[in-house]
């Protein structure tokens, strides 16, 4: 499995995972900041971007796609930060392999399973007829019949890509997240602790990590802590840059 990536400066390594739909250049601007203290990579995960496209897709094997990206980038000791399903890929990790994670932060996600919510986007990506589109504007109009937040639907069109002989094609491997959608939003679950300094870190908007969840993560992660940039919502590190980037160097910086 070899993971598309592009790395930033030099130092002690970060490796930062996006969530779903996402790709590595939604975290290029943060990776670019932190590349002023660390050596930073960042990876587009299977079924995203442009790394493979395979038809399994969990957690346990994106973890797995870690292990090995480490290891063949000779890194062995990485502080990791994950987003979203990112997140949960983050955590499986660290419960997998301990030894291989310094620092864990996980962006604005918990250890539960998550009630779903992508479904109209599914649809919406679906019903476009990538082979005959004719521009971004077009799939813009079209999917906007169906997502009402201009933030969503940008979001969405990075990951279109025009094809040689005319029309476009997602980056992601479509298909595939659908299928494997209930093994996206489970919980995660482990029959050992990860004991490194863990940071949590949500949007005071965002009703991905209640406060009553924290026992329960702190049951998988009892080194770890919560914080909040309340004016921002579950895209954390987008909607407020300049805070997330003050907790995560304090934090990595202890």
């Amino acid at each position: 499995m070899e993971l598309n990536y592009k790395t930033f400066g030099q130092g002690d390594p970060i490796i930062i995972l996006h969530g779903l739909f996402g790709t590595l250049d939604n975290w290029q601007t943060i990776a670019k900041q932190l590349a002023e203290q660390y050596s930073v990579f960042i990876i587009d995960q299977r079924n995203h971007g442009r790394s493979p496209h395979t038809e399994d897709h969990s957690y346990q094997l994106m973890a797995d796609d870690l292990f090995e990206f480490m290891s063949n980038h000779w890194i062995y000791g990485a502080h990791v930060i994950g987003h979203s399903m990112g997140g949960k890929t983050a955590m499986k990790f660290a419960l997998e392999y301990p030894e291989q994670v310094n620092k864990l932060i996980v962006v604005d996600m918990g250890i539960k399973a998550n009630e779903g919510g992508h479904e109209t986007i599914f649809e919406a990506m679906f019903d476009l007829d990538l082979d005959h589109l004719e521009s971004r504007t077009i799939a813009d109009e079209q999917l906007k019949t169906r997502i009402d937040e201009y933030g969503t639907r940008q979001f969405l069109l990075k990951n279109l890509t025009r094809k040689k002989k005319g029309g476009y094609e997602w980056k992601m491997n479509l298909p595939v997240l659908h299928q494997n959608y209930a093994e996206i939003l489970s919980a995660i679950e482990g029959n050992s602790t990860f004991d490194h300094p863990t940071l949590f870190l949500r949007g005071g908007k965002s009703d991905y990590i209640l406060d009553e969840d924290f026992e329960d993560i702190q049951s998988l992660f009892p080194d770890s802590q919560l914080a909040t940039i309340q004016e921002a919502g579950h895209w954390v590190h987008a909607e407020a840059p300049k805070q997330f980037m003050e907790v995560v160097l304090d934090f990595l910086n202890r």
